[in-house]
Order: C-alpha cells, then structure tokens, then sequence
C-alpha cells in the first residue's frame, strides 16, 4: 500500500510541474480550482477551474 501512494503523489507532483511549466501560473490556478472543487464536492468551484483550463488549451487555436 505505500508504494500506491508514493507513486500516486509523484505522479501528482509530476502533473502538477508540466501544467505549470506549460501553462504557467495560470494553469496551477486552474488545477488547483478543479482539484479543490472536486474535493469539496462544489460545482461551481471546479466548474471555473476547468473553464480555466479550457481557456488555458483552447487559447491558440481561437
């Protein structure tokens, strides 16, 4: 079992460095909004953190 979680939060930790690294700070606010609405189990909230980072992805080609 400590092996799942230990992999599981590097692959947290990974995801979260390429987001930021592509997407910049914008992009972490997007995560984090989507992450603490999902957690919180509030709509809203994780309704505009994947909002942002649809903004975030759908950027150039608009």
């Amino acid at each position: 079992m400590p092996v799942l979680a230990l992999v599981s939060a590097v692959f947290a930790v990974g995801f979260e460095q390429v987001v930021q690294w592509k997407y910049g700070a914008t992009g972490i606010v997007g995560l984090l909004l989507l992450t603490i609405g999902v957690k919180a189990k509030s709509p809203a909230v994780s309704s505009a953190g994947a909002v942002v980072l649809a903004l975030l992805v759908a950027g150039p080609a608009l």
